[in-house]
């Protein structure tokens, strides 16, 4: 699963434009709390068909392939710590570095109870209509721990 994150980092990476090089591809992966090494990121840009530019590493044109997230009731029961709704925010706690991907899992979920998702690196805060929405999709969560 490890692979599949990371490949789904390294596309969130390249979505904000193009990276001169491996090394600071490997920079940007590591602030999101991959650490990889030269082999494993050449393999990455091999499989997800990188494009090599003058200006770096960018996403082939027309690009639209996603690495596939696993099933958000997975990233939830391994990487999710805790859920508290407050007012009308949800507050997620996650293992360092995990937040992102669990974000991304949950924002394709398209939730009604979920207005917009911000992640850190082990905070996840979701934004919903009401109190009641945020208690809701809190529950939907702990469910997902048990």
């Amino acid at each position: 699963m490890n692979k599949v994150l990371r490949q789904r980092a390294v596309l969130e990476v390249l979505r904000q434009g193009p990276i001169a090089s491996q090394e600071d591809l490997q920079r940007a992966l590591r602030k999101r709390g991959f650490r990889v090494g030269q082999a494993t990121l050449s393999r990455d840009i091999r499989d997800l068909q990188l494009s090599k530019t003058a200006s770096g590493y960018s996403l082939p044109q027309g690009e639209t392939a996603v690495a596939a997230l696993p099933p958000v009731s997975r990233l939830v029961r391994e990487f999710v710590l805790d859920a508290r709704a407050a007012g009308n925010l949800l507050v997620i706690k996650t293992i360092v570095g995990s937040a992102q991907p669990v974000a991304a899992a949950l924002d394709e979920e398209e939730w009604p109870e979920t207005v917009g998702t911000i992640a850190g690196d082990d905070t996840i805060l979701i934004v919903c209509p009401d109190p009641g929405g945020a208690k809701k999709l809190a529950r939907r969560i702990e469910e997902m721990l048990r």
